[in-house]
């Protein structure tokens, strides 16, 4: 094989020879030089969502979900009320982390094929007046459904309550405007949408409650005001940063506005999604979401019903043929995941399908096709 494997994974994913070579620099964490690409960096940051003026960033070492625990220690107070709308995974795990921070944290079921509804936030809010926060995953990539951000922002806002937005695999690719949807806080991650390399999320915290963090977290290096604020005196991160992991995430942003921005991101993640699904039911797989709730990030699969089936010899089958697939998150229904972001176009997912269709009739099944 001539090329590395296409990850069609949720992050890590497939970057550009451009970003990996931004990598091959060796940058002092305290120089100047350094300094100038973080501050370039959350600038351009702040751009993709309009908020230089109600906004600042915070960017953190660590994975997403570090950001996510430190954004929920950071804006929420330790005597805070936290709901939970919950229809997948990484719901689970917001509420999860909220409750091992010592805040309180009250589950909102809803089915997993399904879309928050923000009329359903609305009654809890009006039902239990300490609710003080909700946390809104944005895109649920346990199963890929895409939530209503702004009429959940628009409800919290009416009843004066925070919002915290995890858009960990919608942010630059699904549209998100600081004007118009009121959020305290909304965290990324370098390795998704912005098409970087994992290591660094970054929180936008709305400066209107940025003052009123102080003191909040109980961690001293996930303490994302103690962050912003030494970040504005000295220009430095207070710990150790991933110097590797800025600049090559300063070089993918670079490539996202050459491609037009998150316009552009979106239209070739929708040509992604589009020849993936066409393709993926020619061979009889069934999508497990209604497209109409489906975000073009990934695409949950139900695993096909043929008793030759078994996920770990059709990934290993995949993988030799050069693409790297997803496992399902889901417990009742038997899945895999497909992504569909990444410095991946239409091609690629033609590519992948392909694989999927020789894989089917190594292991002898006639079709996709799930169960009854």
């Amino acid at each position: 094989m001539d090329r590395d494997a296409i990850l069609l994974t949720p992050g890590p994913l497939t970057t550009t020879l451009r970003t990996k070579l931004a990598m091959l620099k060796d940058w002092g964490s305290w120089d100047a030089d350094f300094n100038a690409v973080t501050a370039g960096l959350r600038e351009r940051l702040l751009d993709i969502v309009h908020g230089r003026e109600t906004h600042v960033v915070v960017p953190l070492q660590g994975s997403g979900t570090f950001s996510v625990e430190a954004a929920v220690a950071t804006l929420v107070p330790r005597t805070g009320h936290v709901l939970v709308p919950d229809n997948g995974a990484y719901c689970k795990r917001a509420a999860r982390l909220t409750q091992m921070m010592d805040r309180k944290a009250t589950v909102m079921p809803v089915a997993e094929d399904a879309p928050i509804s923000a009329a359903a936030v609305e009654a809890q809010l009006k039902a239990d007046p300490s609710i003080t926060h909700v946390i809104l995953i944005h895109c649920e990539t346990g199963t890929g459904v895409e939530n209503p951000l702004a009429e959940v922002a628009a409800v919290c806002e009416r009843h004066g309550k925070g919002l915290i937005v995890d858009a960990m695999s919608s942010f630059a690719a699904l549209p998100i405007d600081a004007r118009t949807v009121r959020f305290d806080a909304l965290v990324a991650a370098s390795g998704k949408c912005l098409e970087g390399v994992p290591g660094m999320g970054f929180v936008f915290i709305r400066k209107a409650v940025l003052e009123t963090c102080a003191g909040n977290s109980q961690s001293l290096a996930m303490d994302l005001h103690d962050q912003c604020v030494y970040m504005g005196k000295t220009g430095q991160w207070r710990f150790t940063p991933p110097t590797h992991v800025v600049a090559a995430l300063s070089e993918a942003v670079a490539q996202f506005v050459e491609e037009g921005g998150q316009p552009a991101r979106l239209a070739r993640y929708m040509s992604n999604y589009r020849t993936l699904v066409d393709g993926m039911a020619r061979l009889g797989f069934r999508p497990f979401l209604r497209p109409e709730v489906q975000a073009p990030i990934i695409v949950t699969f139900h695993a096909p019903g043929h008793p030759a089936y078994d996920f770990r010899k059709f990934y290993a089958a995949a993988k030799a043929r050069g693409f790297i697939l997803y496992p399902g998150k889901l417990t009742q229904v038997e899945t895999f995941r497909v992504g569909c972001i990444g410095a991946i176009g239409a091609n690629e997912m033609r590519q992948a399908v392909e694989a999927v269709a020789d894989v089917l009739r190594e292991m002898g099944i006639p079709s996709g096709a799930p169960g009854v």
